[in-house]
């Protein structure tokens, strides 16, 4: 998408369509419809090229061989976008499934940036790589997990040093006992049921004086 005396790219599905582009001091953005689809840094340098990966990997995942010599590639992997961990998993996933689709898998990884953040996904990367998980799922469960880490609670300093839970559970039941009002009600009294248990003793002794006879 020419801007001036540069371009930028857009995503696949918009190339030959009329967008609105809004200029800042420091950078571009692209609107598709009152909906933001690019975000530039300005280029400053007069036929200055400036290309997203993630808008041509719809394309790349149909021909990966087109991947590893691409501008996009080289110009995330200069923006940190592409890190050392990417290209380690890349290397071992070719070296398991062959160039095409190793690659394949990693366009795959890429895909997944649209719906994970970049740090979990790279995490899932980096955990794929130390089991030997060489496909896309594999990286985006890792990342998953990477995102629940994230968002549950920290271990107390008693629950470290002891390994156990801090915190105790109570049971609805012993709630229950600890929170009902005290009995103020007298003992009652056993001396009935005592006189009624003498009374079965001597009977269940005659009955049986009867059977020995």
């Amino acid at each position: 998408m020419p801007v001036r005396t540069n371009r930028y790219s857009v995503p696949i599905r918009l190339i030959g369509k009329r967008v609105r582009i809004v200029l800042h001091a420091s950078h571009l953005v692209v609107y598709d419809q009152n909906v933001e689809v690019a975000r530039h840094e300005r280029l400053i340098a007069k036929g200055a090229v400036r290309l997203d990966l993630d808008h041509y990997l719809e394309v790349l995942v149909r021909k990966p061989g087109a991947f590893p010599g691409s501008t996009a590639l080289e110009q995330a992997r200069s923006a940190g976008r592409f890190t050392p961990v990417h290209d380690a998993w890349w290397d071992q996933a070719r070296r398991i499934h062959g160039e095409r689709d190793g690659t394949r898998a990693l366009i795959e990884v890429l895909l997944l940036g649209r719906h994970l953040p970049h740090e979990h996904v790279v995490a899932g990367l980096a955990a794929a790589l130390r089991a030997g998980a060489m496909t896309a799922d594999a990286v985006a469960l890792e990342a998953r997990k990477a995102a629940q880490a994230e968002t549950e609670p920290t271990p107390s300093a008693g629950q470290l040093v002891s390994g156990k839970p801090s915190a105790t559970v109570t049971s609805l039941h012993e709630w229950r006992l600890a929170h009902l009002p005290p009995d103020t009600r007298s003992l009652p009294s056993v001396t009935p049921y005592d006189q009624l248990l003498r009374r079965r003793r001597t009977s269940g002794g005659d009955h049986r004086e009867g059977e020995a006879q």
